[in-house]
């Protein structure tokens, strides 16, 4: 080997050599949680311990990776890539040993998902009967808004997403449709407009509790709104699905859910559905995950459980 040849190796091999396996796994959840505190606590780790290895981790990429304003953690630009990398080889080690538990008859892995909020009655459901295949799987759960969940493909933070509307065109992704996602207008059962025909310029004067920016339902109702010139005649904000029923049931006002949100609820449910014009909106869930992502075992094993049975966890109601 030429000299030049072993500087080349020596240069290549950098990080091979500072790095641990163990710093790599610590600031992998430390840029996840965004937090020293959640990353020791996931780890069972001591945060000095967590801040020492970190530390050691900068020292070694010789590049800053995140930023401290008072309590919050924001990662830097080369943070966001080496969290990413980091990921991808959490990622591969979980792989290899998923595959080397197959040979020992194992069945075990990580698997993280994240859903829309609307998904919350359904993901539990269907995660808990995966895990009876899969009983050492070791799961990672985020139920969030539209927004954040693109946040999080971006960042590459899960092997799996289940969302309505489709990430941008600039967003290179494998979309699987999934189920429909019908969103209705809901009353109080002793709501006057209950079993009447409702026009959309009728329920703009209904005072109207709505999801936060960023949520997909809000999305789809100022659009329907505004496709006939009219505005919601907004009365609460309100940044769950739980939060909009409770504040229905208190008969403050009407709002657009998602159909599967009302599943869990019997027949002398407090809540009605109208009958408005152009409602429901048909909306579907989507599977997606980037094109170049290579899917663990456990990932790809979910999907296909998802694509075969997940429909048997759904039931809308009529």
């Amino acid at each position: 080997m030429t000299e030049e040849t072993f500087e080349n190796a020596n240069s290549t091999n950098f990080l091979i050599r500072h790095a641990s396996l163990r710093q790599i796994q610590i600031f992998e959840s430390v840029a996840r949680n965004l937090s020293f505190t959640r990353a020791a606590e996931e780890l069972f780790l001591t945060q000095p311990t967590v801040s020492a290895q970190v530390k050691s981790l900068v020292e070694a990429i010789e590049m800053p990776l995140y930023e401290q304003l008072g309590r919050q953690i924001h990662l830097t630009e080369v943070g966001e890539q080496v969290a990413c990398s980091c990921r991808d080889v959490m990622r591969q080690l979980s792989n290899l040993e998923t595959t080397l538990d197959e040979f020992k008859g194992l069945k075990r892995g990580r698997l993280r998902i994240s859903v829309i909020s609307t998904a919350k009655y359904f993901a539990p459901l269907v995660l808990g009967e995966f895990c009876k295949q899969y009983p050492k799987t070791e799961l990672g759960l985020e139920i969030i808004n539209r927004e954040n969940i693109f946040k999080r493909i971006m960042r590459n933070m899960d092997d799996l997403y289940i969302l309505g509307q489709i990430p941008p065109s600039d967003m290179e992704l494998n979309v699987i449709p999934f189920s429909p996602n019908p969103l209705v207008i809901i009353a109080h059962k002793e709501h006057p407009l209950v079993g009447q025909k409702v026009s959309l310029k009728r329920l703009a004067k209904e005072p109207f509790l709505m999801r936060e920016e960023g949520s997909g339902i809000r999305l789809a109702v100022e659009k329907r709104f505004a496709n006939q010139d009219l505005k919601v005649n907004q009365r609460l904000v309100l940044d769950s699905n739980e939060a909009i029923k409770q504040c229905v049931n208190a008969e403050l006002g009407v709002a657009c859910v998602s159909k599967h949100a009302l599943q869990l609820h019997s027949n002398d449910s407090p809540f009605a559905i109208l009958d408005v014009e152009g409602f429901p909106i048909e909306k579907q869930w989507n599977i997606v995950y980037p094109k170049n992502k290579q899917l663990s075992v456990i990932a790809n094993e979910f999907l296909s459980f998802l694509l075969d049975k997940g429909m048997d966890f759904i039931k809308l109601p009529k």
